[in-house]
């Protein structure tokens, strides 16, 4: 699959035109999607028009930096928050799936043709809710879509998916999210093109705010290469997940692999770290609980993971307690249990393929940093990946 930068680039050069880009994304959709059932939509005659309207604004002499990507989006509200992408020179292809009204929880996606599965088992959920998406980009139909997060949403599909899932800062981008947990963000089968996305969606330093009365929150300074090599904690469980052993194992591997790469510099572990579960105060802010107790875990969570960040310049995790599941559900167990206190929090973070399990699935390692530092997240990622 080539990757975004690269049909960029052709497409800039003249060495192809977005409407071959686009219709060969068109054609493998067409060609697998009765099987992933990855899209909810395929919009081809719009992403053709599209398209040709990105190669006029190329003749015109125009600089696009995502000239003639084709994308997909998520859900078919997914319009809504790809206008810089769409100006930057993408073409949306069509609306990912989403779990469909009075679907099961535990099938995560619904899609034209059926239930979304994932690429690589199709016994097996790609996790959500940007499920469509993160099946999409892992398997070659395009080479980036959008997802939102909101408790792990984009993070988990690209874990289970093996790509990398990047959330933004809650409140850097717009959201439609009143609760303020959810924040956009993207799906992509390699960094770079993840720091294109971020280069085209980034905002100013200054906050746009999060909406539902939390308070406004600035952003710390861009990391810079110059600051040295990023320092790293490590926690397998937050304090209270209680995660299997092989998602953990495989992520503390590529947490390895990050340090001999020269990407990070791990710390000793010293005092480990001890979050409330974030549970019943996610629970209760989206209208099922206490928010008095909400309150209190958001501050008791707020101020250890500000000391973490005076330590260190990342947390890493692994992105998910356990591997993924069959398309009835994992039960009882919570698969964000190790995503959801940054929706909470509000932290950017993003999640890196770390391996395959013995099922022969993926899992992911996730990288939290400090509230507007993706670029640190990307540089860091983006040296393990080179």
């Amino acid at each position: 699959m080539t990757s975004a930068r690269e049909i960029a680039a052709a497409v800039r050069s003249g060495a192809s035109t977005a409407v071959e880009a686009v219709t060969a994304a068109l054609a493998r959709i067409e060609r697998v999607d009765p099987v992933l059932c990855a899209f909810a939509e395929v919009w081809e005659e719009e992403a053709l028009r599209g398209a040709r309207a990105v190669d006029e604004r190329i003749a015109a002499g125009e600089h696009l930096p995502l000239a003639g990507v084709p994308i997909g989006v998520k859900g078919r509200r997914g319009l809504r928050g790809a206008g810089p992408l769409i100006a930057a020179g993408c073409v949306p292809v069509g609306a990912t799936a989403v779990p469909g009204p009075g679907t099961a929880w535990q099938t995560w996606g619904l899609g034209r043709y059926g239930r979304t599965v994932n690429p690589w088992r199709y016994d097996r959920t790609p996790g959500g809710s940007s499920a469509g998406s993160a099946a999409a980009v892992a398997a070659g139909l395009v080479p980036l879509a959008t997802g939102s997060d909101g408790a792990g949403s984009v993070r988990i599909p690209a874990a289970w998916c093996g790509v990398v899932g990047l959330k933004a800062t809650n409140g850097r981008l717009p959201s439609a999210d009143r609760t303020g947990l959810a924040a956009p963000g993207v799906l992509t089968r390699c960094v770079a093109d993840a720091e294109a996305y971020w280069r085209v969606m980034a905002r100013p330093a200054e906050t746009a705010g999060t909406p539902g009365g939390r308070e406004r929150r600035t952003p710390t300074a861009p990391w810079s290469a110059d600051l040295g090599t990023p320092t790293a904690l490590w926690s397998a469980d937050l304090g209270f997940a209680g995660p299997d052993p092989e998602p953990v194992a495989l992520a503390r591997a590529a947490a390895r692999r990050l340090a001999d790469a020269g990407a990070v510099r791990l710390l000793p572990p010293g005092e480990p770290l001890r979050l409330e579960d974030p549970g019943p105060a996610w629970l209760a802010l989206r209208g099922g609980g206490d928010l008095g107790t909400a309150a209190r875990v958001r501050a008791v969570n707020d101020r250890r993971l500000g000391a973490l960040f005076r330590r260190a310049d990342l947390l890493l995790t692994p992105t998910t307690p356990c591997a993924a599941h069959g398309h009835d559900g994992p039960g009882d167990r919570y698969s964000t249990a190790l995503t959801w206190a940054f929706n909470l929090s509000g932290h950017p973070a993003l999640s890196l393929p770390a391996g395959l399990g013995r099922d022969g699935c993926p899992v992911g390692l996730q990288l939290v940093a400090a509230p507007g530092r993706e670029e640190l997240l990307l540089a860091v990622a983006g040296a393990a990946r080179r």
